[in-house]
Parts: structure tokens; sequence; C-alpha cells
């Protein structure tokens, strides 16, 4: 499975990307490709692309404040929701997320 997601916070420093952290930890974790894009008071890192957008089997939001460009997840299914969530349970959040979207892991390749 392809996850994606952006991560911001009040101040986009700490738990923007604390909860990064622990959204990429808990999908390597259960065999999952991550790739998380950061909002934090730098700027916008590790850009997601419109052929990750496209490819992505689950989108996670998990932000405290509006997402700058947010307007590219528009007419997808996206799981929102805040920082502390992940950086308190990530494994638990995410197998939450997984179930909610209703996604299914992709068969396997041979």
């Amino acid at each position: 499975m392809y996850i994606i997601g952006a991560t911001s916070c009040s101040t986009g420093i700490a738990h923007t990307y604390m909860a990064a952290e622990a959204i990429k930890k808990a999908g390597k974790k259960l065999g999952h490709k991550v790739k998380i894009e950061t909002q934090g008071s730098i700027g916008i890192e590790n850009m997601l692309t419109d052929k990750d957008i496209e490819k992505a089997d689950l989108i996670i939001i998990c932000a405290d404040v509006a997402l700058r460009e947010s307007e590219r997840f528009r007419g997808r299914a996206v799981y929102e929701t805040k920082t502390d969530a992940f950086i308190k349970h990530a494994d638990k959040e995410l197998k939450k997320a997984i179930e909610e979207m209703g996604v299914k892991a992709p068969p396997q390749k041979q």
C-alpha cells in the first residue's frame, strides 16, 4: 500500500515533524511505502507531487492548522486528524485510518 500525507502544527516546529516521523514509522512497520509532506515554519518540505496523490492508496492529513495548497487533495478520500493522535498512538491511529477509509492493500506481486 502507498500511504501519503501532510502534517502541520500551529507553530510549525516540533509537532509537525514528530507526527510525520510517527506516520512513517507506523506505515513501514506494517510494510507500507510512506511519503509525508511537512508544512513547518520553514515552508513545505518533501512536497507531494500530483503523481504521489494520484497513486496513493491512503491520504492522511495530520494537522492542527489549515494546510497550504490543500486543494490538491480535492476529490480524494482523505483521513483527517490532529498531530497528537499520531504522536501518541501512531500504530493504532494508522490502523484506524486504514479501516475508516476502507482501504484494502493491493495484491502482492509474485
